[in-house]
């Protein structure tokens, strides 16, 4: 579809604001995680009446866009452990495929709740541990990084397959505290993964046909151009830098979270 069929369907001021969501989405993601928190909310805004599946399917493509964009990038200056990230990828594959399965049988209201106090946690312990992702803090038998990660994998990626915004986030706080990593390797871990739940996610949504496809290049455009940025601001600045992003986005989180939980019981 070219740019006057979306102008005639969406309307200029949509378009640009779609641009600027999925733009900073991406610059977002790339750093931490998270992006899901500004783009997800903005298109079930914009789209009020478009279901759900529809919604997250279109959302996942250009979140892939993106997160493949940081991934190359943080690949080329960190060094992985190509073992532990494969088990943590398999374990977020089928986990996530799962997620994305029972999207249409959970209602996530009931999750909110329970993942509010979750995220208030993690941004008391964030913020109290100054040093929090500073520096490398453990040195973990393979075994247990194995152990540990795929873990990580397994609840984090179920989280991202039927629900996702904040999956980044999860990912890079459970590689800080559980696996011990500094931020910014934590970062470079959870784009790899979180490209493997987004791709496992979109073979549900794709063969279902929950997805449209000229909304998803529009958001997937804006979401590379932020990731590119996001990552190099990342890469170039160092932890203390995510860790301050990481901590408006647990925030926000928190804001968004604790609006939800009081619309729906009060």
């Amino acid at each position: 579809m070219s740019m006057s069929n979306l102008y005639d369907e969406y309307g200029l001021i949509t378009i640009i604001l779609l641009a600027i969501s999925a733009f900073t989405a991406g610059f977002i993601d790339a750093v931490v995680g998270g992006g899901g928190l500004i783009q997800t909310p903005f298109l079930l805004i914009t789209f009020p009446k478009m279901p759900l599946p529809i919604l997250f399917g279109t959302n996942k493509i250009a979140a892939l866009a993106g997160t493949s964009i940081a991934a190359f990038k943080y690949a080329k200056k960190i060094t992985f452990n190509y073992k532990l990230l494969f088990v943590i990828a398999l374990s977020c594959f089928v986990s996530s495929f799962l997620g994305a399965q029972l999207i249409n049988h959970i209602d996530t209201n009931v999750l909110k709740p329970l993942i509010l106090i979750i995220l208030i946690a993690i941004a008391i312990y964030t913020f109290l541990k100054k040093d929090l992702g500073s520096i490398e803090t453990k040195e973990l038998a393979i075994n247990k990084q194995l152990l540990y990660g795929s873990c990580i994998g397994l609840i984090v990626g179920f989280y991202d397959g039927f629900f996702g915004p904040g999956t980044g986030s999860f990912f890079v706080l459970g590689f800080v505290v559980v696996l011990g990593f500094e931020f910014v390797k934590a970062s470079a871990y959870a784009k790899i993964v979180n490209c493997v739940t987004n791709i496992s996610a979109l073979i549900v949504f794709i063969k279902e046909g929950n997805y449209i496809l000229h909304l998803a290049i529009l958001l997937a455009v804006f979401n590379i151009i932020g990731s590119f940025i996001g990552s190099h601001l990342a890469l170039k600045k160092g932890n203390g830098f995510v860790r301050i992003i990481f901590l408006i986005i647990v925030s926000l989180m928190i804001l968004k979270y604790g609006y939800d939980v009081l619309k729906v019981y009060f």
